[in-house]
């Protein structure tokens, strides 16, 4: 479970405390109303969005049947879980909302670290939908393909990386049935 409170939200904390004194000093009561306000007619916008992401987690990690999800992304689904892993991340649509809760979704559900890294992985480099939306009409096609296609080995090596640091620093003791 995680802590309510903990050393980044105590630092974050700070650096608004440290940042709402500088402006106070220069703008005065003011400039701190303003960007208080500016801030929560923001945050009333993202709010829904978040809200929408971690019940899409929640959801998906009651819906997806675990043995399956195991089996196809799990520790030991080798070379084919990270590339399903890798897919499905340049595949999924949204934003971080969505992106972050689904892969924690799979990691309650039975996928491992590498498969999960690969997923985000590729969801961040490979992304059709922000390639569609913003990169080709911006950076032309060529561009765009040529990015993809240099970035599709990096989501698998970095699931990989993943899974072969993550056994090491926590391993698992050996079931009865992987003794023999």
């Amino acid at each position: 479970m995680r802590k309510p409170i903990g050393w980044s939200t105590i630092i974050i904390a700070a650096l608004v405390a440290v940042s709402a004194a500088l402006v106070w000093r220069r703008d005065g009561t003011d400039g701190v109303l303003d960007i208080l306000t500016h801030d929560l007619s923001l945050f009333s916008g993202i709010l829904p969005r978040v809200l929408a992401g971690c019940l899409l987690g929640a959801f998906i990690s009651e819906i997806l049947p675990h043995e399956k999800v195991s089996r196809s992304l799990g520790p030991k689904s080798g070379l084919k879980g990270l590339l399903i892993g890798a897919a499905f991340g340049a595949i999924l649509p949204g934003g971080p909302f969505t992106a972050y809760p689904v892969a924690s979704a799979l990691l309650a559900v039975g996928a491992d670290f590498g498969a999960t890294i690969a997923m985000v992985v590729s969801w961040t480099l490979i992304g059709y939908g922000r390639a569609v939306a913003w990169e080709i009409p911006i950076m032309g096609t060529d561009f765009t393909l040529w990015r993809i296609l240099i970035s599709l080995p990096l989501p698998v090596l970095a699931g990989a990386l993943g899974r072969f640091v993550y056994v090491r620093l926590y391993p698992k003791p050996l079931a009865k049935d992987d003794e023999s």
